[in-house]
């Protein structure tokens, strides 16, 4: 062997990833997993522990200290190995194979990950840079919007999905008078029906919050650099201190496109999660991913996703040729204080051959707050299925969570229930009953299976 292949061989890799979100470290663990040699450095703008994404939803609202969304321990840390820096990674030069930071630094790199995530997008209208207006994109973004609220005198929040619900939440909690603008008719359109929308819009009516349907923010005005109101597209001038922004969000792609990668609405890379540039990886809210099945590129924004992505990720950066396989995505989530499972397709669907079967609070039990008491009651606070031809293709379970399990097993498996379609389409009053009893015998013999 000559004197230069024994040195190559003799040369721990260089390992690089951009971002300590959770795709960043699940890709950490695998490489160390498989190479107990090699060199690993994380580039990252946030400091401290790496934390709960989904967790901040709790610390907003003062159920959770910050300082328990830690999810690795100091020790499993440690044994990572990982040269964590902090400071904002500004181009990768792709012919050096270095990443450049903002403060001159240059990162060598044999293989790099870029796990950016995403950002909030910014909704363009006047006034956005004045003090008091935010956007809650990481840990340090959700302190201050905890410390604002405290001398707060009156917030709006703007957005339609979960997130600004997030915030509502977490102002209600903190005893901040709240407006909620929604954009459109009702609350989170593109998942929820029209029940559960009105579900949810009717626990904050019950807790004060003020909704505006149809309304965004035309501008916000302030005083000194400091936020004193908003002026809606309505017309309305509502006094505030604190505006939350949360009207979506899009993937980080500056460092990307500063190395030539091929891009989308994401980084495109291949189901091995390997972009246009060998070499260079990506996983998490940033990755556009090939699905070999559709023939499409996907972009994902959950947890979930990101943990699977970005341990897929780290094995093939070690030399293995792992594919991604996009599972049935699966969010559970907190909306006014019920537990909601969000199982596969479940938005509104151009297909003849689509069942939806419901069970739960009627529409005008859900517009009024003083029914909860006895809804409580009820098994089961909302729960909506959606057959399609010979299997189950998602599920909304808002509250009584004892179908989650079955029906995300079903949903994902694909199981066949076409000897059950005949009952579900005939039978309206007895569908639910079939269908659940179906999704727990299946489940039982599974398990059987297994054991």
């Amino acid at each position: 062997m000559s004197a230069r292949h024994e040195s190559a061989r003799n040369t721990s890799a260089r390992y690089v990833i951009v971002g300590s979100g959770i795709a960043g470290l699940s890709a950490a663990e695998s490489i160390r997993a498989n190479d107990r040699t090699a060199s690993i450095t994380m580039l990252s703008v946030e400091r401290g522990p790496f934390y709960s994404r989904p967790g901040l939803a709790y610390m907003l609202t003062g159920e959770v200290p910050d300082e328990q969304l830690t999810i690795r321990s100091a020790r499993d840390v440690d044994a990572l190995r990982v040269e964590r820096r902090h400071g904002r990674a500004v181009q990768v030069d792709a012919a050096a194979r270095e990443v450049i930071c903002d403060d001159g630094a240059r990162v060598p790199w044999d293989r790099l990950l870029i796990a950016t995530g995403a950002e909030s997008v910014r909704a363009g209208f006047p006034g956005e840079e004045l003090d008091g207006v935010v956007h809650v994109d990481g840990l340090e973004e959700a302190r201050d919007f905890v410390q604002r609220t405290s001398s707060a005198a009156g917030a709006v929040v703007v957005g339609g999905g979960s997130t600004a619900l997030e915030l509502v939440e977490g102002l209600h909690a903190r005893g901040v008078a709240t407006h909620y603008l929604m954009r459109g008719e009702r609350y989170w359109a593109k998942v929820f029906d029209a029940v559960e929308s009105a579900i949810v819009e009717a626990r904050l009516i019950h807790d004060g919050v003020a909704l505006h349907r149809f309304t965004s923010v035309r501008r916000a005005i302030g005083e000194d650099g400091r936020l004193v109101g908003v002026e809606t597209t309505t017309g309305e001038r509502i006094p505030c201190t604190l505006l939350a922004v949360a009207v979506g969000i899009r993937p980080r792609l500056a460092l990307a496109r500063s190395a030539g990668l091929a891009s989308d609405r994401g980084i495109l890379v291949n189901e091995f999660l390997e972009s246009s540039l060998p070499g260079v990886y990506a996983a998490g809210d940033v990755a556009q991913v090939f699905d070999p099945v559709t023939g499409v590129s996907l972009l994902d924004t959950l947890w979930a996703s990101a943990l699977q992505q970005g341990r897929t990720a780290g094995l093939n950066m070690g030399g293995r040729r792992v594919p991604h396989r996009k599972r049935v995505p699966i969010n559970v989530t907190r909306v006014a204080g019920i537990t909601t499972t969000i199982i596969g397709a479940v938005g509104a669907a151009d297909d003849p051959d689509l069942l939806t079967l419901t069970r739960g609070q009627s529409e005008r039990w859900a517009r009024d707050p003083d029914a909860w008491v006895v809804s409580g009651a009820r098994v089961g606070d909302r729960l909506r299925v959606m057959v399609s031809g010979r299997a189950i293709v998602g599920a909304v379970v808002m509250g009584d969570q004892r179908a989650s399990h079955a029906l995300a097993h079903l949903v994902g498996e694909a199981v066949d229930i076409a000897a059950l379609r005949p009952a579900l389409n005939t039978d309206a009053e007895s569908a639910m009953d079939l269908l659940l009893a179906f999704c727990d015998e299946h489940v039982d013999d599974d398990a059987a299976e297994h054991r």
